[in-house]
């Protein structure tokens, strides 16, 4: 069966490995828009435009399943993806891990891009899940670009900005980019010890396995990963390589260590 993923950059990554490890036999489309990326300061519009293009592509090119691990596609364009592939396909979005960490965190800080950060979206979670908390919402200015470019002086000044804006309290830390989880390590390295972290690549992949067993296709897969960028195949961005998500889907026979 294949499986494809849509964002504008490396974000998918965590999601689509996790993927590699439950059902290694699938095969992965990876359609990424470095043209354009990043998606978060375009207009909606716009934004509708490419997503639902892509996924008609995707579906082209054999997808059965179509995946959104990219806040900005889930919150701007999942439904018109939804409605533009019709009910034979599923397509699962992306939601900011706010509501499990509300369950067992008083005081949270959401980590998230600045176009999330300022989102009604983003607001009406927090609302809705977490009123009850104490929440900050931390925009980390140029985390997800420094991410894509495997810029890693880059990634740790953003990093440590995003830390310095956190309160020294915060029980949790809810990765709101998709981007983030990429860097989790350094992000943990810069924190005080107790904190945990949220994000939501493992809930995106276990609704996707549950959606693939829901489709039931005949044709098992053989595992193959393929990319494309902008519209063109390719091969996975240098940067990618610098993230253990990235070498386990240069290696499929590496996917027991995620």
């Amino acid at each position: 069966m294949i499986v494809a993923l849509i964002d504008s950059g490396l974000g998918m990554l965590p999601t689509a490995a996790r993927l590699r490890q439950a059902r290694p036999e699938l095969d992965l489309v990876l359609m990424m828009d470095p043209d354009n990326a990043p998606w978060g300061p375009k207009p909606d519009g716009w934004v509708v435009d490419r997503v639902v293009g892509t996924a008609q592509h995707a579906v082209e090119l054999g997808a059965e399943v179509v995946v959104l691990p990219c806040n900005t596609a889930s919150v701007t364009a999942l439904s018109h993806v939804r409605a533009a592939l019709g009910d034979t396909i599923p397509v699962v979005g992306t939601v900011p891990a706010i509501k499990p960490a509300a369950a067992v965190s008083d005081r949270i800080a959401i980590w998230a891009t600045a176009a999330t950060t300022a989102s009604a979206y983003q607001g009406r979670l927090i609302e809705q899940f977490a009123s009850h908390r104490t929440v900050t919402s931390v925009a980390c200015h140029g985390l997800a670009d420094s991410i894509d470019r495997g810029d890693v002086r880059g990634i740790g000044a953003a990093i440590a900005a995003a830390v310095a804006a956190t309160p020294t309290n915060v029980d949790s830390i809810v990765l709101g980019c998709t981007h983030y989880p990429l860097v989790s390590a350094e992000i943990v390295s810069q924190l005080p010890s107790g904190i945990t972290m949220f994000d939501s690549a493992e809930a995106v992949a276990n609704q996707t396995v549950r959606r693939v067993d829901e489709v039931g296709s005949s044709g098992s897969g053989t595992g193959r990963v393929s990319v494309w960028l902008s519209g063109i195949e390719g091969g996975l961005p240098a940067s990618a390589q610098r993230y253990r998500e990235g070498q386990l889907l240069l290696d499929g026979a590496g996917a027991h260590r995620l």
